[in-house]
């Protein structure tokens, strides 16, 4: 698995970091560390043998970009940080073509120490150019999620799951399912908002981490968006751990009570 290092701006205990890592991709046992209240949780599923985290970076007043769609950057230096750590410690990235048409990502880890994860967009119509970043041959695994009979063409190395869709969208259980049979068991659904969203709506979700900025931006895209309800009573309440992530606030949100079974169940002792 490729490594990288950090670049070269200031990050807060990097050997602290650094250890973590490697301790927490191993099959050993974790001994206590800095970064385990954050990251703790991801090490293993209590549903399945799967775990799933989605993110959202977003302002305030619930937008993640403002109404002309720019939103570079509306977290803080070390909420990109987290997120870079997020990618560090999973297997695969996933977002949907609706962000990688827009921001054109990587997906790759470069603000921290960590290994390089496989790479995947969600493209049920074939829209995205093969000259999009997140498909770079540079030696890790990349798939492109595309609908049976679209007749998608992908970059050479770029492996192509063509799964079923209904009305253009293919349901995030059956991807979270193919990922796990592809031999992927940390995912992390890093956005857009919409695709978070719907793997929400869907119950493919053991975390939510919302990384909250002290701004506020008026108007634009939603953080979050899901079918509305007629009382606020009828609101799912989750366990919900907060961080301080420098100038932002972490909301680590358990949705493991609502989790659809994917994988292979944890038997109940």
């Amino acid at each position: 698995m490729l490594f990288t290092k950090p670049s070269t701006r200031k990050f807060a205990s990097p050997d602290a970091w650094e250890a973590f890592v490697e301790l927490f991709r191993s099959e050993r046992p974790r001994a206590s560390q800095a970064w385990d209240d954050v990251f703790g949780p991801l090490w293993s599923g209590d549903i399945d043998d799967l775990v799933i985290v989605g993110q959202v970076g977003q302002s305030l007043d619930g937008h993640v970009a403002t109404a002309t769609g720019h939103s570079k950057y509306v977290n803080c230096p070390a909420g990109i940080d987290h997120l870079h750590r997020l990618r560090a410690l999973v297997d695969i990235v996933v977002v949907g073509v609706g962000t990688a048409l827009a921001d054109n990502p990587q997906l790759t880890v470069r603000q921290v120490f960590g290994p390089q994860p496989a790479r995947a967009v969600i493209d049920p119509k074939g829209r995205l150019g093969k000259d999009a970043r997140l498909f770079a041959d540079d030696g890790v695994r990349r798939l492109l999620i595309t609908a049976e009979g679209s007749n998608t063409i992908a970059p050479a190395g770029v492996e192509i799951v063509a799964l079923p869709s209904e009305n253009g969208n293919i349901a995030p259980s059956a991807i979270a399912a193919y990922l796990r049979r592809a031999g992927m068991r940390r995912i992390l659904i890093e956005g857009g908002a919409d695709t978070v969203s719907r793997f929400l709506a869907a119950r493919c979700l053991d975390r939510l981490h919302v990384t909250v900025a002290p701004l506020m931006l008026g108007a634009g895209g939603p953080g979050i968006a899901l079918p509305p309800l007629e009382r606020a009573d009828q609101a799912h309440r989750m366990p919900t751990r907060i961080h301080k992530i420098g100038d932002d606030v972490l909301f680590d949100c358990d949705l493991s009570a609502q989790r659809f079974v994917i994988g292979e169940a944890k038997k109940s002792t």
